[in-house]
């Protein structure tokens, strides 16, 4: 193959990574129809068909060949989407899941729930050789940290190795077999909001940025320490049209009404929203936003799992935003006072876990509507 072909199939292929999990794979069997069609392209000519007297569909028709190992991608199917904070300017910091969302994909593949799990969700975190990490139980946020640490290079964490504790943990608790996932850090989650032009997304409430200011600027530290000073960036509801900064910003909060269980909400929004501008753009037939996307994110994307991402896009490539069921599992805090030592699910929330890992979601969603996030 040629090198300009090559290299083309990877930008794709990496775009699909950034894509596929962290935008639940609604885009990704576009991509994968692009992929395969290159690699039929590459192929000797076989006989004719009847599509035509060459054999090939009329000019516009997709190929929906499907790749080699899509068959071998079967339901259900769990994919672990991590947002992380690296700070990379602090020294010694290491990066923390400051995001945690779970992608269940049942049995038929007909349709998706996405969830998240509090980033101080009281765990039991097992033990991590690789890392020197002997186990212990404390807050969720804290296993990518942990698992990061590479003896001997304690500046230089790997997020990889990170995820793989976290995802360990996840299934842990859940009780759900983690099949593959995609860990984003904040820089490249900005980029790319920024590359697709933005996002439209309702605000369902007030929120009052901690972090920056009206015109994007990062907030000053307070001069005591413990918080920041200056002009703060408002978010109003309605429906408003988000830049990257934005975005990201919005999607942090957690110091507001509903605290990090609102922030869950608003983050699960994000995803969907974004993940709609892409389908009704038909953002993956157009190869030129195709590079820009891939050429934003760099390394800043990460994917972790065993199918082939163009088989897992094609295998999933009958989803469809009004397909994809956004749950909100509360919880509440455990200790007292000052004591605080992080969050705890409630039962209807257990519960749902339960009945996904059983294939009984949509059921207990109907018992149970109130935990129905609204788009």
């Amino acid at each position: 193959m040629a090198q300009g072909a090559g290299s083309a199939r990877r930008a794709r292929a990496l775009l699909l990574a950034a894509l596929a999990a962290i935008l639940l794979v609604l885009a990704g069997s576009l991509v994968a129809t692009r992929l395969v069609g290159r690699d039929e392209a590459q192929r000797p000519p076989g006989p004719p068909s009847p599509t035509g007297p060459t054999g090939t569909p009329p000019a516009g028709t997709p190929n929906t060949i499907p790749p080699p190992g899509a068959a071998t991608v079967t339901g259900p199917l769990n994919l672990l989407l991590v947002g992380v904070d690296t700070r990379v300017s602090v020294p010694g910091w290491e990066p923390h899941g400051d995001s945690v969302l779970v992608l269940h994909v049942p049995a038929g593949l007909d349709r998706a729930y996405l969830f998240s799990l509090p980033r101080d969700l009281l765990v039991d975190i097992p033990a991590f050789p690789p890392a020197g990490y002997r186990g212990g139980r404390t807050k969720l946020t804290h296993a990518m940290s942990y698992g990061s640490r590479v003896p001997g290079r304690p500046r230089q964490p790997s997020t990889t190795q990170g995820y793989e504790l976290l995802r360990s943990t996840v299934a842990g608790y859940t009780g759900l077999r983690i099949d593959a996932g995609t860990v984003i850090n904040f820089p490249g989650f900005t980029r790319l909001v920024d590359t697709l032009g933005g996002v439209d997304l309702h605000i369902d409430q007030r929120v009052v940025s901690l972090h920056r200011r009206p015109d994007g600027r990062h907030r000053d530290p307070a001069p005591s320490g413990g918080g920041y000073v200056g002009p703060q960036m408002v978010y109003e509801p309605g429906v408003r049209h988000l830049n990257g900064w934005q975005a990201l910003d919005y999607a942090r909060q957690r110091y507001i009404t509903g605290g990090d269980y609102a922030r869950q909400r608003h983050q699960q929004q994000l995803v969907k929203a974004l993940a709609t501008k892409i389908l009704d753009e038909d953002l993956a037939r157009q190869p030129d936003r195709v590079e820009q996307v891939v050429a934003a994110l760099g390394d800043t994307v990460s994917y972790v799992g065993g199918p082939r991402i163009v088989d897992l896009a094609y295998a999933l490539g009958g989803l469809s935003p009004d397909r994809l069921i956004l749950v909100g599992l509360p919880g509440s805090g455990v200790g007292k006072g000052s004591g605080y030592r992080g969050e705890q699910l409630k039962p209807v929330s257990t519960g749902f876990l339960t009945a996904l890992k059983a294939g009984d979601a949509e059921a207990y969603l109907a018992t149970h509507p109130e935990l129905r996030v609204k788009n």
